[in-house]
């Protein structure tokens, strides 16, 4: 039996205490979090078996102590963890990310037990009530080790990781944060300035909020996600972040002059290249498995239609996850969303419903 103790237990530490005991139920879970009421949850929920009011000696116990609070407060959590740590234990981070906390490690001479952790998953929803038992599946793991980190500490990590269903990848801390700020990081400011620019350039009417779907909500999802998580990692990452930003933007100021003096040329390699780049990232087959499953398909507007489709797929016991109407189908095929947990009942899906005579579009 392997005992965790978390500091934090929010989306991300929620959901790999969820995790560990989906896959170990007999494994220990104590969690310590500033609030109660998440920690009165996960106990009734049998997430954890023990609440920690404050961070003592039942850390002792513990063979992993993993920091999940936003990152300028795990780094504060090392001193206070420091001395209740045993001999071998492992203590990690979830942070997105790193150096932070590493020269904080590094400051602490804590270099021979802390390894970094970095699970890139997430939702645009926070806390522990959107946590769930299989958010870092098929998702990369990133492992930043110190320069005292042991193979045997680093293979136990691994090991860990593995047993998550999460891919490992080990990473130097420093180049850790610089890839984040370009796929991660950038992202989510696009995302927040993008949604900030269709608020103030709106009609009177709201045209733009009622009509905005399919390409939009895609790319501007993640700007629903927690303010004060992302005002941190700005702050902690602010030099990777403002070196790619400034790259951004001396792009976007190149597209301006093309679409200004109507460069067809440069227009049509701006989106060739870039489609032909992004269809290499879809199309990776050492990459994870994709986290969303679903068809699209056209039906009928009449009552009872939705019904008719879900309950064909429930006697063939073929479960949905979600299921919604496109509103705006400038870029999407199919007038009905059905989203699926996995890739086989998406297809088992495809195969009955066109079966039925369904028009039925794959992503």
């Amino acid at each position: 039996m392997t005992t965790f103790g978390f500091i934090g237990l929010g989306l991300i530490g929620g959901s790999i205490a969820k995790g560990i005991k989906r896959v170990h139920p007999n494994d220990h879970i104590m969690a310590y979090d500033q609030d109660q009421k998440t920690l009165t949850a996960a106990f009734h929920e049998h997430t954890i078996d023990t609440v920690l009011t404050k961070i003592d000696e039942h850390i002792l116990d513990c063979d992993f102590v993993i920091l999940c609070t936003p990152v300028a407060y795990n780094a504060s959590y090392l001193k206070a963890v420091r001395p209740f740590l045993k001999p071998g234990a492992i203590l990690t981070d979830v942070g997105s990310t790193k150096t932070l906390i590493h020269n904080q490690v590094i400051a602490l001479d804590m270099e021979d037990c802390f390894i970094g952790g970095h699970p890139m998953a997430g939702s645009e929803r926070s806390g522990y009530d959107a946590s769930n038992d299989h958010l870092v599946e098929n998702a990369y793991y990133i492992i930043t080790p110190t320069s005292k980190s042991t193979p045997e500490q680093i293979n136990r990590m691994i090991s860990f990781v593995s047993s998550l269903s999460a891919l490992p990848m080990v990473l130097d801390y420093k180049k850790h944060d610089y890839v984040v700020a370009a796929i991660s990081h950038l992202p989510h400011i696009i995302a927040s300035t993008l949604i900030n620019l269709v608020k103030d350039s709106d009609t009177e009417e709201h045209t733009m909020r009622q009509v905005a779907a399919g390409g939009f909500k895609d790319i501007t999802r993640i700007a629903s996600s927690s303010p004060v998580m992302w005002q941190q990692i700005c702050l902690a990452n602010s030099d990777n972040i403002s070196c790619v930003l400034k790259n951004y933007i001396t792009s976007l100021n190149e597209i301006v002059d093309y679409i200004e003096h109507k460069d067809s040329d440069a227009l049509f390699r701006l989106f060739a290249d870039s489609g032909k780049y992004r269809n290499s990232i879809a199309d990776r087959s050492s990459g994870p498995i994709k986290k969303e499953y679903s068809l699209y398909c056209d039906i009928i507007d009449e009552a009872g239609a939705i019904a008719t489709i879900a309950t064909t797929l429930a006697i063939h016991q073929i479960s949905i996850k979600n299921i919604g109407i496109i509103h705006n189908r400038e870029f999407e095929q199919g007038a009905l969303k059905i989203e699926f947990y996995t890739e086989q009942a998406c297809m088992d899906a495809a195969k009955q419903l066109t079966s039925c005579n369904y028009p039925v579009y794959m992503r």
